[in-house]
């Protein structure tokens, strides 16, 4: 049976469509890497929350053209309660990511961003009912171990960034069981747009209080972080839909060596050894995960990257 797995696997990976969807991968770890180191920077002069509102009306804008050829179509729901509910606590969810990512080394951020994943597997357990085994649990152990790894509770200060990238992971597992549940009756276009819609308003009541206006050069930044955060999202979705998530998914690892490369060049930063090792002991837990629910259900969901 492993054999046969191997050899499926092997297939796969072969196949024009998975080499495209590696492809895409690595455009989606690369751009929104580099979409995260442009929001340390640009948070280095104004305020989180006013770069978190900036980047979900600009991603709005991406879609508002979508919107409008297919008309009030893709808004078309009888789920908004549900919609709301995700929209506001994926807004929740981009705030603290920005705040915290504001305050924490990129590539110790790429790595803690793997967890998500892990807490959605929680909650689909507990929510959604699905079966739990003795290899799932050694994995989800494995998983936070790693966390903790990064973390060292006790052994340094409290990092209060990582604490809050770690809390925005958690929060998006959250908004990833809602999708599962949304993709029964709605499109992914659907579930996009009220994402954003709902984004815009919430990210824009929690920056008032620190708005200043913004440069012309700040507002260049901020059309920058739009467009990679939307050819992030665009390229995972095409990949996700050209391959299976197993095959793929070791590429997004790449994430965490495009965050040490370019928090090294821009900002100085010298990742140490915990957050590697870390880094690991979490994706390799996913990575398990994505394989054992393959293997279970031939069809398994696709984890969120992030909440941005």
């Amino acid at each position: 049976m492993r054999l046969a797995g191997a050899r499926h696997v092997a297939r796969a990976i072969r196949s024009p469509g998975t080499l495209r969807a590696m492809g895409f991968m690595a455009v989606a770890a690369l751009s929104g890497t580099t979409m995260n180191a442009c929001i340390r920077y640009a948070s280095l002069d104004v305020h989180a929350f006013e770069v978190a509102f900036f980047r979900a009306l600009f991603g709005f804008c991406v879609l508002a053209p979508v919107f409008l050829r297919r008309r009030p179509h893709p808004l078309r729901t009888g789920r908004f309660r549900l919609h709301a509910t995700r929209g506001t606590i994926n807004g929740l969810a981009q705030l603290m990511f920005f705040f915290g990512l504001g305050l924490t080394p990129l590539a110790k951020v790429a790595a803690l961003n793997f967890s998500s994943p892990l807490f959605a597997t929680i909650l689909a357990i507990i929510v959604l009912g699905e079966a739990i085994r003795a290899r799932r649990i050694t994995a989800l152990i494995v998983g936070f171990a790693g966390a903790l790894v990064i973390l060292r509770p006790g052994m340094v200060a409290l990092d209060v960034g990582a604490l809050l990238i770690l809390g925005a992971s958690s929060i998006v597992s959250v908004t990833m069981i809602m999708a599962k549940i949304l993709v029964r009756t709605e499109s992914s276009l659907t579930i996009t747009l009220y994402t954003a819609l709902f984004a815009v308003p919430i990210t824009f009541a929690a920056m008032l209080p620190f708005w200043q206006t913004p440069t012309l050069v700040q507002l260049a930044w901020f059309v920058v972080i739009g467009g990679l955060g939307s050819l992030n999202h665009l390229c995972l979705a095409q990949a996700l839909k050209e391959a299976e998530i197993t095959a793929i998914l070791p590429i997004a690892f790449t994430r965490l060596i495009w965050a040490s490369i370019i928090g090294y060049l821009v900002f100085a930063e010298v990742p140490d050894l915990w957050t590697w090792v870390g880094g690991v002991m979490i994706f390799s837990a996913v990575t398990y995960i994505a394989f054992r629910e393959r293997a279970v259900k031939k069809a398994p969901q696709a984890p969120e990257a992030s909440p941005i």
